[in-house]
């Protein structure tokens, strides 16, 4: 079946959705799982001390830092309580492999470590604010001898991309966790995930939505749990949330000047007029430094020939070519380097926003981070558009630049995937892959609708079936609220 064919039908599914009431006929708890069909009659008694509440903390001293702020936070507040306190991990202090963050890898030592003495593992992101007695009020409700999947309920509208159009008769009927309102395990659950994690090989070696990846690796076509959903999990403040999320693009300070930012887009002749157009009339005029690069020159936009061949594939070839120029004289001297594909809609102010939260001294990469292999100890990457077309939307600190370009690590052919080749390179100097939920490979309708309205989104990607400039206005232009478009 064809993508057309998917979404067409996606439609037809979405229209009887308008008529029978959203997600109509969902049971959000999943009737397949024995446990999740029983009556909650009966409360159990788990304590704080029992609760391990791993924050997904990341390398980057940014993040490491408001990990630990969030952790000193939560023990202040299990202080207050005078009820215990719960075990309180930061998940890039865990082990020195980068590739915890994908969860899989760290269920073993989570299972052999905490298992005998924890009944809950809850997940959070850094921004994530917990308030313990009512996570306590939530988990109670739920036989810990059973397995449970705990979670904000987020599903897809439509068939989905990003998904492999996973459930495209129905996107509603699965369900994944919004993992900025914190998501659960029973220990039991963790302990047969974490012994199944060892002994068999996952379906694919590439992680790319973590939150569905893992709400199909526990339901395991039917023979795990689904998610079910919790209302108390919360991203918004409301009456009885057990967590409540601030945001991922804090106020750090003023914005970094437009000069400190480079931006460089990738293009090629045969786009110059159907989507170079496009970023001159929305994004380019928030630039202070852009240059396109292409495999001929033309003067009118103007595009810069880098001597790279243009390749059908990969494109590592001209991406290593700006990197180098990028450190040369022939470009103004900046702090931060952005590269971009020429489909890619942006909001520069909200990326100089994000990147007073940085420091340029250090090397920093980041963007949306995937995974290649890393149960068997692969590596992340920052990645770029969807299969093998790699069209970077990334953000590299001058350091980090530098030190990959003297580093010696390259591209083995110039049509080599360069999003890869860059994570494999990065990984072997030991430059961390930093994540950010707000820069994303596709358009806004191939995510969750709750989930991408809660965003300040930084960017998104392909003109496909959408009109970008009317995208553009809607999701990233600050000065036309959402309301009056």
């Amino acid at each position: 079946m064809s993508p057309h064919n998917i979404v067409d039908g996606c439609k037809l599914v979405a229209v009887l959705t308008l008529c029978l009431g959203p997600c109509a006929g969902v049971k959000h708890t999943g009737g397949a799982h024995a446990a999740e069909r029983r009556e909650h009659t009966t409360h159990s008694s788990v304590g704080l001390e029992e609760v391990v509440l791993v924050i997904q903390s990341q390398r980057n001293s940014y993040h490491a830092r408001r990990a630990g702020q969030r952790k000193v936070e939560i023990l202040q507040q299990a202080a207050e309580l005078g009820q215990g306190a719960p075990v309180i991990l930061l998940l890039h202090e865990l082990s020195e492999f980068d590739g915890d963050w994908s969860i899989l890898p760290a269920l073993p030592h989570l299972s052999a470590t905490y298992g005998q003495s924890a009944s809950w593992f809850f997940f959070i992101e850094e921004e994530t604010r917990v308030t313990l007695s009512a996570l306590l009020h939530v988990l109670n409700r739920y036989p810990e001898q059973d397995e449970w999947f705990l979670g904000k309920r987020l599903h897809d509208k439509e068939a989905s991309i990003i998904h492999h159009y996973a459930f495209s008769e129905d996107p509603c009927s699965f369900g994944y966790p919004d993992p900025a309102a914190g998501w659960a395990l029973s220990t039991p659950l963790l302990h047969r995930l974490a012994e199944r994690v060892q002994y068999e090989p996952l379906k694919s070696d590439f992680t790319i939505d973590l939150k569905h990846e893992m709400a199909l690796y526990i339901w395991e076509e039917g023979n795990g749990p689904k998610l079910t959903a919790v209302p108390e999990f919360c991203t918004e403040a409301r009456d009885e949330c057990a967590t409540t999320f601030t945001t991922y693009l804090p106020n750090c300070g003023d914005p970094v000047p437009e000069k400190d930012v480079f931006v460089a887009v990738k293009t090629c002749a045969k786009f110059h007029s159907e989507r170079v157009p496009v970023v001159k009339a929305t994004w380019e005029k928030d630039a202070a430094f852009l240059e396109y690069y292409s495999d001929v020159t033309d003067a009118s936009i103007p595009t810069i020939n880098l001597g790279v061949p243009n390749t059908e594939r990969g494109h590592c070839g001209k991406t290593f070519a700006i990197l180098r120029r990028f450190l040369s004289k022939a470009v103004p001297k900046a702090d931060w380097l952005l590269i971009v594909d020429d489909d890619t809609l942006v909001s520069l102010p909200r990326l100089r926003r994000l990147l007073r939260c940085y420091n340029p001294k250090e090397a920093v990469s980041l963007g949306e981070k995937y995974g290649y292999g890393l149960v068997q100890s692969g590596y992340s990457y920052t990645t770029g558009g969807g299969g093998l077309l790699c069209w970077c939307r990334m953000v590299l600190s001058r350091v980090a630049v530098s030190r990959l370009v003297s580093s010696g690590c390259g591209c083995f052919t110039d049509d080599a995937p360069d999003d890869m080749v860059l994570g494999r390179c990065f990984t072997s100097i030991g430059v961390p892959i930093t994540h950010s939920p707000l820069f994303h490979q596709a358009r806004p309708d191939d995510y969750s609708e709750t989930l991408i309205s809660s965003q300040q989104a930084i960017s998104f990607h392909k003109h496909w079936n959408i009109d970008p400039v009317a995208v553009y206005k809607l999701w990233l232009q600050d000065t036309h609220p959402r309301d009056e478009l």
